[in-house]
């Protein structure tokens, strides 16, 4: 196990920084000038703000100095559209809105998911499997900024104790967590259903079967944790995309999230903001792989012994 947590991180670290290096030069290759607004700004303006977020120095320079300010004083660097505000004080400020929306989504994706794509296979070519991955190919190809409006129409217009928007009322994180859950669930039953079926046609199902074992305890005991291993698999880039995945969700929903500061820094061509936020999923995901990983090898006695 400690190989491979020692693996992941050290994959993780080298994903993480080629990310944000391709992320640094891309966002100063956009046209545009961040300091650019509804005014005319003198050159001279302009110069003294280049000057003082460092901008005026060559990109190589710029590029050390970000790295240098992360590494010996932990610090993302100033947001260039909020002017006075620490680019790691608003990640910390937004992250728990998108972390709470986000564990509340996956809870709801693998409450739906992981039970459909058990059904779906217990009646392998019945209606029942018909019909859940009718809803699973449904959940994969409506995305969510197409269900979003379609919620706010049909759902959260109708009833007064629901909003269309904002983030006011406890009741304000169902809409969104819903939203979100839907490509998560339909991804989870299928995997659930294809694992399922392989362990079903094993031959230890089989004697368990012929020996007069309930179903449902030849589900629980014995093709329950193999089946889920796919699934285990996919959960941790899930959670991850989840979170980095909400801005569009968040922005329907005016949720004060991450996902408006990632919109901004891109509008606004916020460099320092851009940069932060990516540098933070990277680091997220690979966070949740590895737990994912550890997941497995705790489910799987092979991968522990090898």
């Amino acid at each position: 196990m400690l190989k491979t947590i020692l693996s992941r991180v050290i994959q993780t670290i080298i994903v993480v920084f080629l990310l944000v290096t391709f992320v640094f030069f891309a966002v100063r290759a956009i046209p545009g000038n961040p300091f650019a607004s509804d005014k005319a700004t003198s050159p001279e303006a302009q110069a003294a703000l280049e000057a003082y977020y460092g901008l005026d120095k060559p990109l190589p320079i710029q590029y050390f100095n970000y790295w240098k300010n992360i590494l010996t004083e932990g610090d993302f660097g100033d947001s260039l559209a909020m002017k006075g505000r620490k680019v790691s004080t608003l990640i910390s400020e937004s992250f728990p809105v998108s972390l709470k929306l986000g564990l509340l989504s996956l809870a709801l994706g693998m409450g739906i998911g992981i039970p459909l794509g058990i059904v779906a296979a217990l009646f392998h070519n019945k209606w029942q499997d018909y019909t859940a991955m009718v809803v699973a190919m449904a959940g994969i190809c409506v995305v969510a900024f197409v269900l979003g409006p379609i919620f706010q129409l049909s759902i959260a217009r109708p009833l007064s104790w629901l909003n269309v928007a904002g983030w006011n009322r406890t009741s304000d994180i169902i809409l969104p967590s819903i939203t979100l859950c839907f490509g998560v669930a339909a991804y989870l039953a299928r995997l659930t259903r294809g694992g399922m079926l392989d362990v079903l046609s094993q031959d230890y199902i089989r004697t368990a079967r012929a020996k007069g074992v309930p179903t449902l305890q030849i589900i629980t005991k014995h093709a329950m944790r193999p089946a889920l291993m796919p699934a285990v698999t996919f959960l941790g880039p899930a959670f991850a995309a989840i979170i980095t995945g909400s801005f569009v969700v968040e922005n329907i929903f005016l949720v004060p999230g991450m996902g408006q500061h990632f919109v901004l820094g891109i509008t606004s061509k916020d460099y320092n903001l851009v940069l932060g936020l990516v540098l933070f999923y990277g680091i997220l995901m690979g966070i949740a792989n590895l737990l994912s990983d550890i997941a497995l090898i705790l489910m799987d006695p092979k991968l522990r012994t090898s």
